[in-house]
């Protein structure tokens, strides 16, 4: 009998789609998975963000915001102090024409009158005002801007046994306020510069008692950017404060 004869099996090429297959749907399976997550994770956010909201109540959420956005040393820079909070610190002083707050280029100003802080030719600051300057002790020490204080008369000549002129005058009323503040309210005296300007630098004419008045004061100036540029700087480092 005839031998029958027999072939050699083909090879299958296709069988690669099986596996190719399998990986496609395994593939589609990790995807919708990961899409289930995501959107239960934003759901969970949602939920989280509608609780925070409501604990922090209303208009507090962008300040807490605000607040993480800021780098962590931020808070430890304190900003330059606000005409109005110092208008609101001072209201009384200010109503009872104490003092009279300002603002230049280069910073804010607080005149402080003599006839309030100062006796006639004197530089001994009137105790009856340590209340006022507390209030702006306490503005200055909050912030870190240098301060400088500026001493002013009117052109009516003085010469008494303490003071020649008024140059010296004007100078030692700005020291006074300098040795109160770091005295009396620890404010570091490197924070200050003094000036006496005498009668040079007036506000109004030296033609009635009402004018002089308003140009016998002790500007207080707490400098802003621009104005700290003009003030010089150390060399070396100084000595540090004995407060």
């Amino acid at each position: 009998m005839p031998r029958r004869k027999t072939h050699a099996a083909h090879a299958n090429h296709e069988r690669w789609l099986v596996s190719y297959a399998d990986f496609i749907t395994l593939l589609f399976a990790f995807f919708v998975v990961m899409f289930a997550s995501s959107n239960a994770d934003r759901n969970r956010a949602a939920q989280v963000s509608e609780s925070v909201k409501k604990a922090f109540g209303p208009g507090q959420t962008q300040r807490v915001i605000a607040a993480a956005a800021q780098p962590k040393d931020a808070a430890a820079v304190p900003s330059m102090p606000t005409l109005e909070a110092l208008r609101g610190s001072l209201k009384v002083e200010i109503e009872t024409g104490m003092v009279q707050v300002s603002v230049e280029s280069r910073g804010l100003v607080v005149s402080l009158k003599q006839a309030s802080f100062f006796p006639s030719g004197q530089d001994n600051i009137d105790v009856n005002t340590y209340a006022a300057m507390e209030k702006l002790a306490l503005q200055i020490r909050s912030v870190r801007n240098k301060v400088r204080l500026e001493g002013h008369t009117d052109a009516d000549p003085i010469r008494n046994g303490r003071f020649p002129s008024n140059w010296e005058l004007s100078a030692a009323r700005s020291v006074a306020v300098l040795n109160l503040f770091r005295e009396r309210y620890e404010i570091p005296a490197s924070r200050f510069s003094v000036a006496g300007y005498a009668d040079t630098i007036p506000i109004a004419e030296n033609d009635t008692p009402e004018n002089k008045a308003r140009n016998r004061r002790v500007d207080i100036v707490i400098l802003n950017d621009t104005g700290e540029k003009e003030e010089p700087r150390a060399l070396v480092s100084p000595v540090p404060d004995a407060t």
